[in-house]
């Protein structure tokens, strides 16, 4: 039989079309037909297609090959003609190197199978003209091996824009995740498709499964039993409930409990019992956070695919435990009672790590610890709900109000503010008078960032009633000034004042630096809204001084971005645009997203201003703001809300709807990471002036010219505010300017000065 009808029987099963294995399909071919290769091993997580893809490549290249070869791995070498039997074809030479090359392909190279097939592959060695192609879990060890890995398939991105909103099923199906689900699914009903209703359940299926092929497919026949949407509630948690597979497959392919199963064989009880610790883990967990110390098992689970590397933070691995493997392992654990314990060991993991970041969270270690707690933040959820179900109300809320700045910065906004409810709830009259008063504290924290000022306002007055009676002048100190920025938002500088004068004082008092800072950094914005810019910049200039001796960089960039809007007020646009970059650097080193859709809103249209010919970034920047601040659920003031949707408008229209659209969609997409760095990016502001601009007019800024016509119209100070939705102060500080800058000492001269611009 000729090496081409014999490799088209396929031993190895049934040929089916590959998704989304464009590249290792093309490496592997290029290694196959490279005459210095002998063994080539394909290796990955059982169930992620190794033999599919082996069965592909034969098939496009057997019939390069003299022979092709598919014999058991778990048998010796097979029986190959001797050399001479060949001598007529080693007078020839083919394009990919001598003629006469056999090609031996062993698949499934695993457990009792493979020191077998190790040692086929070692006596094979002496043959010059065979070339193995190995499927395994795990490398052979055989010298000369070269080993082409096979990851999951890609799964779809974190989801844009407003939480609960729909999945694009045209960005979803980019995932060849998704796309092996839709195939397969198209199998067992041809009459479905992707639509806006069941895309995000889809992406949801593929992300729980890790995006494993045998467990896409598995779930895309379910499809005959349940909707899609369904079947993400069905899968959480307990991946192993999927079976159904072909029957004439192996037993480990029909069902993921058996998939599973069949992985784990053959650990040794120090592997095994690693794997049963870090099972309870979510996906994303540290080393040094699972306290893990056993390096010889982890290297053990990474090579048999038991733990998969998902990421890197700061120069640590970040791993999992991937499905269904670590479906099958807590299922185990619950079987034989010792789930409760491993929990156990994981929260107090996590209680612990929240405890020590602590002190660090306001200074020198800020940036590290919130980007640590960022990554570990699917984990601390974890220990929160675990010590809720314990009942331990006074952990729960103590590792909640740890949890304040990192939520605040990872844009936990709704999160924070339930488990501040649900744990003062819960924990009732039994939790200390203390904790209560914090935890309303907190939660009027979260309901400020989330925009509800009369909500804060409401809570943080509670924080002080419950605080009262503990006596703790700090805390309510502390409370006090944020009182009294939630005050200044909720529209009422007089009582902000008040309060935060008071506040400040208490708190240089008593030496609590960064609560001043904080404080001094509320009572500029008060003192700003009130027009007494020269007192706002003097406090300014102290909490940014203060923030940066103590080292906290989230609370500098807050300072930082009034300092800018108090630049812009006085029409200094190049201080403006160094604070707020600054401000854009200090948020995106720890990967902000509460605060963040402000400032690249406030920088965009700064950028506007200075730099017009910079409109089609300015959209992106107004995009990705628009989208991060959905995904908060943060809700804007309605002034800001005006200024942005004005911006908009007047960027559509000079630009084009399609242009407009495209670079929208652009911004859209841009993580958190891209969209400062486009904000960066742009250029510094250009004092030039427009093309066409009257003289007289060039000093003005655009908002001043437009003051500047609605004065020469005979509006008043109040008319004009009303008109560019803008408060009746800044107007006021508007028209000194241009009085100022035109040599004007009334309106009625600003308004001569206007009439001949025309």
């Amino acid at each position: 039989m000729s090496g081409r009808q014999e490799s088209a029987r396929h031993p190895l099963g049934p040929v089916t079309e590959l998704v989304g294995r464009e590249l290792e399909a093309a490496a592997l071919r290029e290694r196959l037909r490279d005459p210095a290769v002998r063994l080539v091993t394909v290796t990955g997580r059982a169930g992620v297609g190794k033999s599919r893809l082996a069965v592909e490549v034969v098939r496009e290249i057997g019939g390069e090959f003299a022979r092709v070869e598919h014999p058991d791995p778990a048998v010796a070498r097979p029986d190959l003609p001797e050399p001479h039997d060949q001598a007529g074809s080693h007078d020839q030479a083919g394009p990919h190197g001598p003629a006469g090359r056999i090609l031996v392909v062993l698949d499934g190279c695993d457990h009792e199978a493979r020191p077998a097939a190790a040692a086929a592959v070692e006596a094979l060695a002496g043959d010059p003209r065979v070339v193995v192609l190995a499927t395994a879990v795990e490398p052979l060890g055989v010298y000369g091996e070269q080993l082409l890995p096979l990851a999951p398939l890609p799964v779809p991105g974190p989801r844009r824009g407003p939480a609960g909103g729909a999945a694009d099923p045209h960005e979803v199906q980019e995932a060849a995740s998704v796309a092996l689900f839709v195939r397969r699914a198209r199998d067992a009903d041809p009459s479905f498709a992707l639509t806006l209703e069941n895309a995000g359940a889809v992406a949801e299926i593929c992300t729980l499964l890790d995006g494993l092929p045998l467990a896409v497919e598995l779930a895309a026949r379910r499809l005959r039993l349940f909707p899609a949407h369904l079947l993400p509630g069905r899968l959480r948690g307990r991946t192993t409930v999927l079976s159904g597979g072909p029957a004439n497959a192996p037993e480990r392919h029909r069902s993921l409990a058996a998939l599973a199963e069949w992985s784990c064989r053959g650990l040794d009880d120090g592997a095994r019992a690693l794997l049963g610790r870090l099972c309870v883990y979510e996906p994303g967990f540290g080393l040094s956070a699972a306290g893990l110390s056993a390096e010889a098992a982890v290297e053990t689970l990474l090579d048999r695919g038991l733990l998969a590397v998902v990421g890197e933070e700061q120069g640590e691995l970040r791993l999992a435990v991937p499905e269904p493997v670590r479906s099958h392992c807590r299922a185990g654990l619950a079987d034989s009672g010792g789930e409760g314990a491993a929990l156990d060991a994981h929260a107090e993991r996590y209680r612990l790590l929240v405890t020590a970041a602590l002190p660090g969270l306001r200074g020198t270690g800020q940036e590290r610890l919130l980007r640590e707690l960022a990554a570990e933040g699917s984990n601390v959820s974890g220990a929160l709900r675990r010590l809720r179900e314990r009942g331990d109300s006074e952990s729960t809320a103590a590792l909640v109000l740890g949890c304040r700045l990192p939520w605040l910065a990872q844009g936990r906004l709704r999160e924070g503010l339930e488990w501040c409810d649900d744990t003062a709830e819960e924990g009732g009259p039994a939790l200390p008078e203390a904790v209560r008063a914090r935890l309303a504290d907190t939660s009027g924290v979260f309901a400020l960032a989330l925009g509800d000022p009369q909500e804060a306002v409401r809570r943080h007055r509670h924080a002080l009633a419950l605080g009262k009676g503990v006596g703790d002048r700090r805390q309510n100190a502390l409370v006090s000034a944020r009182l009294g920025a939630a005050l200044l938002r909720a529209g009422d500088p007089a009582g902000a004042r008040a309060v935060l004068v008071t506040a400040l004082n208490a708190l240089e008092s008593m030496g609590v630096t960064g609560g001043a800072a904080e404080a001094a950094g509320s009572l500029a914005a008060v003192l700003r809204a009130e027009g007494d810019r020269r007192k706002a910049r003097e406090l300014l200039d102290r909490s940014v001084e203060t923030f940066r001796r103590i080292h906290d960089g989230r609370g500098l960039a807050g300072a930082l971005r009034t300092a800018a809007a108090l630049a812009l007020e006085g029409d200094e646009p190049d201080p403006a645009d160094r604070a707020l970059r600054e401000s854009l650097r200090l948020y995106g080193a720890f990967g902000e997203r509460t605060e963040l859709p402000g400032v690249l809103e406030e920088f965009s249209l700064l950028l506007l201003r200075t730099a017009p010919a910079q409109q089609p970034r300015a959209v992106r920047l107004l995009a990705a703001a628009d989208t991060l601040r959905g995904e908060t659920g943060a809700r804007v003031p309605d002034e800001w809300r005006s200024a942005a949707e004005r911006a908009r408008t007047e960027l559509s229209a000079r630009l084009g709807w399609t242009d407009f659209a495209v670079a929208w969609a652009e911004g859209v997409r841009m993580t958190v990471p891209a969209a400062v760095a486009e904000a960066l990016s742009a250029p510094a502001p250009s004092r030039r002036a427009a093309a066409g601009t009257a003289p007289e007019a060039q000093s003005l800024t655009p908002r001043q010219v437009q003051v500047a016509l609605l004065v020469s119209e005979g509006m008043t100070n109040r008319q004009i505010a009303a008109k560019l939705d803008i408060s009746e102060w800044t107007v006021v500080n508007h028209v000194r300017h241009v009085m100022r800058r035109l040599g004007c000492s009334s309106r009625v001269q600003v308004a001569g000065a206007v009439g001949r611009w025309a």
